[in-house]
């Protein structure tokens, strides 16, 4: 409560303030092993792939460096990984980066799916940038629960029930965001502190959790289709790669992906995730804005739909389809490329030392 009442800049200094702090802990997060396998993060391939990869790389350097007698340098060996407050933080810091970067667009879609359909004439263009820092720094949770999950459990249960097992999670923090967000585009709110103070005095702490269950419909479908298809075509391109028989050495190391292959496997993933939840999404922002329409309020999640089927056809279910693709596709392309960049980068360091 004194986070959320607190102005927007003590917030997002309290949140890059925990941010810094994960970065430079070491210990683990509710009895888990401080470490994962490396790469565990950015979707590695099978345990039994990953070991015959592993093999037949150390061979392949073995061969290069002047024969089988010579042995692999410690360094290939024996890599430091990433702990779990890392992996945490990175995947936090590169969800609330690009949620950032793209509010704009997030805003059109949410206007565009609004029941009386409003635009910036009716809301202003402030709109565009309200609650852009506050909302976002929401993200470093959500991107850290869904990042965490997922790495911490695709390797045993695998990547669609690792997948749902994040986007359930990071639900405890993406409604209320989605909930004060909506709100402060559509013009219901002022400001981030009028919308907290209002929502919990007339609505409980359950207010901040309305639609909750079309957003739990929309978010488990998406993350699952975003994150499994993201998952297949990386190891199709790490297949394919090392397949290459012109593959230089630095490049079949490791099941590293470059940024341009990150950001074009991202954008693919979202949209395959996109056309599959649309629906739901509508049905989602229909519920935590009907405060700004003057027409009847829905009385539930089925009445949201029925109403909407009836009176609008089924159509609006893809209202907003092109604003939300166009930001869901670079939201999760520069998601996962940073968040790549940012393991990469901070494994190396790491095997310097």
């Amino acid at each position: 409560p004194i986070m959320l009442l607190s102005s927007p800049s003590s917030l997002v200094c309290i949140l890059f303030s925990i941010t810094l702090l994960l970065l430079n802990s070491n210990g683990a997060i509710c009895g888990c092993s401080p470490t994962f396998p490396h790469g565990q993060l950015r979707y590695p391939l099978t345990t039994s792939h990953t070991s015959t990869h592993r093999s037949s790389h150390s061979h392949y350097h073995r061969h290069i460096r002047g024969g089988a007698s010579a042995s692999p340098s410690p360094s290939t060996t024996a890599t430091a990984s990433l702990s779990v407050t890392e992996r945490l933080a990175f995947g936090g810091v590169s969800r609330a980066t690009a949620q950032i970067l793209l509010y704009p667009i997030d805003a059109l879609r949410t206007l565009a799916q609004t029941r009386d359909h409003r635009t910036l004439a009716d809301v202003g263009a402030k709109a565009l940038i309200r609650g852009c820092t506050t909302t976002s720094s929401f993200a470093l949770f959500i991107g850290a629960i869904q990042f965490g999950i997922f790495g911490a459990t695709k390797q045993y249960c695998g990547p669609v029930v690792a997948s749902a097992l994040g986007a359930a999670g990071s639900c405890i923090v993406s409604v209320p965001q989605e909930v004060i967000k909506q709100r402060l585009v559509t013009g219901v709110y002022a400001s981030f502190r009028q919308a907290v103070k209002t929502i919990y005095a007339q609505e409980g702490l359950l207010g901040f959790y309305s639609a909750w269950r079309p957003t739990m419909a929309r978010n488990i479908p998406f993350v699952i289709a975003t994150f499994t298809a993201n998952d297949v075509l990386k190891q199709k391109v790490l297949k394919a790669r090392d397949s290459s028989d012109n593959a230089d050495a630095s490049d079949s190391s490791s099941n590293e992906l470059s940024v341009k292959q990150n950001l074009l496997i991202g954008v693919s993933s979202a949209l395959i995730g996109a056309i599959i939840t649309h629906p739901a999404d509508v049905v989602k922002t229909r519920l935590m804005t009907q405060a700004a329409s003057k027409a009847l309020p829905y009385t539930s999640t089925m009445d949201c739909i029925q109403t909407i089927w009836k009176t609008e056809g089924v159509a609006a279910f893809y209202s907003g389809f092109v604003q939300r693709s166009a930001y869901m596709g670079p939201l999760w392309s520069i998601q996962f490329a940073l968040n790549g960049v940012l393991c990469k980068s901070f494994e190396e360091r790491k095997n310097k030392k």
